[in-house]
């Protein structure tokens, strides 16, 4: 897959499309170039997935059922100023655009367009954003700081010690935003070793059961989860 070269993670999209066929040939592509696609049908479906997860793109049809396409741009911004919104819509007219771009789209693409071209505006978004998450120098998640240029971490204002291999762990499960990392993958990542042999499994295991000791042992709201066979994420539940 292309973009694992490019990109630390697979990128996660939102595609909310109500035409079947076209819905259907973009996610198809897009899983094929590397990307993890939630597909939408209609506006308040949309929302509810935008809700539960967090995206790195969104791309965004206008004319949808339930809740139409620019309410819903205005929606995601109330609650995320950051995530690039693609807008996939037929209406191609000068003012059309200037409406999507005042409900808070970043870029808009008229129908029918190349799978090529869609593919070549999201890598430049992805790029981008990526060149914007290297130099953050704090992350959140819930209560949850991790500071990267002096490798310090809180939750609730208490601060965690963590060896270098703890934080670059917690690092990895962060940067995912909650998406299930598998132990070949964290063993890539963080030991820079295939994952070939019990011991590399064991080591795996037991430093996810160091953070857990550190992170989420005296504290109600769990963040670190397992998902039997398949890996590791961490996000609020």
């Amino acid at each position: 897959m292309m973009f694992n070269q490019d990109f630390e993670v697979p990128p996660k999209v939102l595609l909310i499309e109500d035409e079947p066929k076209l819905g259907a040939t973009i996610r198809k592509e897009l899983m094929e170039q590397g990307y993890e696609v939630d597909h939408a049908f209609d506006g308040a479906i949309g929302e509810r997935f935008f809700k539960g997860k967090s995206y790195d793109i969104v791309l965004l049809d206008i004319n949808l059922p339930q809740i139409n396409g620019l309410e819903l741009c205005k929606k995601f911004r109330e609650t995320n100023r950051d995530v690039p919104i693609l807008m996939l819509t037929a209406l191609g007219e000068l003012d059309d655009k200037m409406e999507a771009f005042a409900a808070g789209a970043d870029d808009y693409l008229v129908k029918p367009f190349h799978l090529r071209e869609l593919l070549a505006r999201l890598k430049v978004f992805l790029k981008r954003r990526q060149l914007n998450t290297a130099f953050e120098e704090k992350l959140a998640v819930a209560d949850l700081e991790i500071e990267f240029s002096s490798k310090s971490v809180t939750r609730a204002g208490r601060s965690i010690n963590l060896t270098a291999k703890e934080f670059a762990l917690l690092s990895l499960l962060v940067r995912s935003r909650g998406r299930v990392l598998s132990k070949n993958e964290i063993a890539e990542k963080v030991w820079d070793t295939d994952l070939d042999s019990t011991t590399s499994m064991n080591t795996i295991e037991v430093y996810i059961s160091f953070l857990r000791n550190k992170i989420d042992k005296d504290f109600e709201q769990k963040l670190i989860h397992t998902k039997p066979g398949f890996g590791y994420f961490l996000k609020p539940l």
